[in-house]
């Protein structure tokens, strides 16, 4: 027999041995002999009360053994002589569609503009250092995209787009601890995602597919709106069947690409912001009630604040416990930040994207010229404005949180995990005012429910700019392009995802969707 139960541990209770099984024991009035093993399904920390209380969902098995077989089985097939499939973009989207392709006996080729995770880290040492950016290996392009050098943040709302538990299976099939199956708000940490990547790499090239770094699309050859070939920027062209294109929500030269070519695009809403930055122990101290430091079974706290501001969402992004910022730009010129986490989360600094709403209808009157580009270049020139406002290097543009607010410029900064370094300069007056004012009236609000979160302690530093695409490239229900034939836009570049997950189940689907069409 097996029977799901809800249990509520303490903080006193969790460090006792084997309480789940004398809790369930005790809920079930079961004798603890009869109790075969009990598996924890989901757990989650409440810390809402003065009492910090750990729930977990568990199943209990009553005289009957743990079945051997996993849940989820996958199988891979020499698909070397197979039909192929050209994927663009090997981030989340793009090394998915190629494993489903592999399990569905089709071989994918794989070219990615940028290097392996290994030689990425000299790219990204220069960026930080050098404040050099490698327009194609840096901290968006490369192996893995974007989500390489990150959380490798796990939660998801798009419970609805695919199989979400299939995406974590597979991932502790390449290696990922399988405590992500359990936790609540499950991560893997930017100093274990490179290795578990490095897993996926190796299985697309041992079953037969193929993966070309240092090779990026420059043109489409297009007749009687059918996708013929792609040529490469070494002057290259590719014959293709069907292409998913993966190339994540910051190739803006893809987009530039459809748009000159006359294909479809559109402006999409999008959110920017700033990434605000405190000292763990303040969060930590506003979400487990504590004085002092956390309990040592108690992770890295998080949190997630939303506020309405004159009809406007102003609200988290990325929240990174126990992390550091890091330089996210794509190009010399601009400068963006981003956040990540060891696995460990044990950084002294939180930081969080605090972004806001911006509708493309009403926000870029200015930038109409562009056309379904608008979007992108509002994008860009915020990046500009704060590249200058740096020092024309990686610094980054920073003020303190209560100074930003009173429109004071900070005569000093607090310290900070971003290594190229901060910048005093006035944000209050530098970002524009659809989300610079919203800003300025959101993070007080903020205050009234963390209290300790608005504080001069904190740093806020510019631009948190690259949350999404501000493109969507349109799609048919069959998720081919709706002009294009053999075109598959996928992931967060397509405007179809939103996170690792959301991108991943995207380039499951679409394999799937470029194989029945074939």
């Amino acid at each position: 027999m097996i029977k799901e139960i809800q249990l509520r541990v303490n903080l006193i209770e969790e460090r006792k041995e084997n309480i789940l099984l004398y809790k369930a024991s005790k809920q079930l009035e079961v004798d603890k002999k009869e109790i075969t093993a009990v598996k924890v399904l989901r757990k989650s920390i409440d810390a809402r009360k003065k009492e910090t209380i750990f729930n977990y969902k568990v199943a209990v098995y009553i005289n009957e053994a743990l079945p051997k077989e996993p849940d989820y089985i996958f199988e891979y097939k020499d698909v070397s002589k197979a039909k192929e499939i050209h994927i663009i973009g090997f981030g989340p989207a793009g090394m998915y569609a190629a494993l489903r392709c592999i399990e569905l006996g089709y071989k994918p080729v794989v070219l990615e503009r940028g290097k392996n995770v290994q030689d990425r880290r000299r790219d990204l040492k220069a960026i930080n250092q050098d404040h050099f950016v490698n327009e194609d290996s840096n901290y968006c392009f490369g192996e893995g995209g974007a989500g390489t050098y990150s959380d490798g943040k796990l939660y998801t709302r798009s419970l609805k787009r695919g199989d979400v538990r299939r995406i974590f299976e597979n991932l502790v099939f390449h290696g990922a601890t399988e405590q992500i199956l359990v936790d609540a708000h499950p991560h893997i940490g930017t100093n274990k995602l490179p290795k578990i990547i490095q897993n996926i790499r190796e299985n697309i090239l041992k079953f037969g597919g193929e993966i070309h770094f240092e090779t990026k699309v420059t043109d489409f050859v297009i007749k009687n709106n059918k996708l013929q070939a792609i040529q490469l920027q070494n002057g290259q062209e590719m014959t293709v069947n069907a292409v998913i294109l993966a190339t994540g929500h910051s190739a803006r030269d893809i987009y530039e690409l459809l748009h000159k070519k006359q294909i479809s695009i559109k402006a999409k809403s999008f959110a920017m912001g700033v990434r605000v930055e405190h000292p763990q122990e303040i969060i930590d101290q506003i979400q487990y009630n504590c004085s002092g430091k956390r309990d040592e079974l108690l992770p890295a706290a998080a949190y997630s604040l939303v506020n309405q501001v004159n009809n406007r969402g102003v609200y988290s992004f990325c929240m990174c416990p126990g992390g550091f910022i890091v330089p996210a730009a794509t190009a010399n010129g601009e400068v963006v930040v981003n956040g990540m986490s060891p696995s460990r989360r044990n950084n002294k600094y939180a930081n969080s994207g605090i972004v806001v709403e911006l509708d493309i209808n009403q926000d870029f009157k200015k930038y109409e010229k562009f056309g379904e580009l608008k979007g992108l270049e509002f994008q860009k020139d915020l990046e500009k404005i704060a590249f200058f406002a740096g020092g024309r290097t990686q610094t980054a543009p920073a003020q303190r949180l209560v100074d930003f607010v009173d429109g004071t410029l900070s005569s000093d900064l607090n310290d900070t995990s971003y290594q190229p370094g901060l910048k005093s300069a006035p944000l209050h007056s530098l970002l524009p005012r659809i989300i610079g004012s919203r800003l300025r009236k959101g993070f007080p609000e903020f205050g009234k429910k963390m209290h300790g979160y608005f504080t001069n302690e904190a740093n806020i530093v510019g631009v948190e700019s690259r949350t999404s695409s501000p493109v969507n490239i349109p799609r048919k229900e069959n998720l081919e392009h709706t002009e294009i034939e053999g075109l598959f836009p996928c992931g967060e570049g397509g405007g179809y995802a939103g996170g690792i997950v959301s991108a991943a189940m995207d380039g499951e689907r679409c394999a799937e969707a470029a194989i029945s069409k074939l």
